[in-house]
């Protein structure tokens, strides 16, 4: 197996390159976060939402209201599009489509990667973007994009996007950004549940949350060492035991769940891990570390 090539942007912008005009569509918190960013940093910015009263606040610092979708389009050569969902995207710029024609469109509207897929199809250069960042943080350093899409274009913007916080670039696949958006939105969600579920359990012992923290953060760190280390035995295809068998991490699943239940906590999230893990075995991987789990999510036990 190949590792997909990307290309990762920290830097700081040229500074000696005159800020290009760029649109934002779209003023929800992100939307207006993009724009401020953008407005920040020297961009003559023009703003369009379906609702004007948005813009109210990056008018008064200096961005231009376009009185329609069309003229928001042709008023820069870069068109920054944060709505809703993919089906406000059409909706909204699809009437309007062949004024993308000479132009870059950059999606950081969340999507399925078929969808930016299709996207990809309208006129125009197009980047396909996740935002992985809170709208405070937008535009510092610890906010971080995704792109996949047109290389010409990320190349030719790569200053302005780096106004928005560090960029990767993934390759040519539109649907690529999206596709490591939900992979690392599963990763936080698997991660906090976690969390939820531990602090819940300790707490009918009577354990704040806030004592607890500490030592799930201690623990998150120490966990970063098992996915590099599984990565590596997934991209080969061997799960040697390593650190435990699947049958010890099971034997401690099972103590989760049980300690769960006498405690009248929901079971739902430990015994699906049981779940997962009996399954494994069941499907012939006993004796094998942990990552042979990948094999349970790829539908092959």
């Amino acid at each position: 197996m190949t590792n997909t090539p990307h290309d990762t942007l920290h830097d700081t912008p040229h500074t000696d390159v005159a800020g290009e005009p760029v649109t934002v569509i779209g003023l929800g918190l992100m939307g207006r976060a993009l724009a401020a960013a953008l407005l920040d940093a020297g961009h003559p910015t023009t703003v369009w939402n379906r609702t004007p009263g948005k813009g109210d606040e990056l008018v008064a610092r200096g961005a231009v209201f376009a009185p329609s979708v069309a003229d928001a389009l042709r008023a820069s050569p870069l068109v920054v599009v944060c709505l809703s969902d993919t089906a406000a995207v059409r909706d909204t710029l699809g009437p309007y489509r062949t004024e993308l024609t000479g132009r870059s469109l950059v999606n950081l509207t969340s999507n399925t990667s078929d969808e930016a897929r299709d996207l990809a199809t309208w006129p125009g250069d197009h980047l396909d973007g996740a935002i992985m960042a809170v709208p405070e943080v937008i535009g510092r350093p610890e906010a971080f994009l995704l792109f996949s899409g047109a290389r010409p274009a990320f190349e030719k913007h790569r200053d302005t996007l780096l106004r928005l916080g560090g960029a990767t670039f993934f390759g040519e696949d539109p649907g690529l950004a999206s596709l490591y958006d939900v992979a690392l939105l599963g990763v936080m969600w698997g991660t906090l549940n976690a969390f939820l579920h531990g602090a819940a359990l300790l707490g009918t012992a009577g354990v704040d949350a806030a004592a607890f923290a500490p030592f799930a953060n201690q623990w998150v760190g120490s966990v970063t060492g098992f996915v590099s280390a599984y990565a590596d035995q997934i991209d080969r295809g061997a799960y040697p035991a390593d650190d435990a068998a699947l049958e010890t991490h099971l034997a401690t699943m099972k103590y989760l769940v049980r300690e769960s239940a006498a405690a009248g906590v929901d079971t739902d999230w430990p015994a699906r891990l049981q779940a997962l893990t009996e399954r494994a075995i069941d499907a012939g991987y006993a004796g094998t570390g942990y990552a042979s789990l990948v094999e349970v999510f790829r539908g092959k036990a």
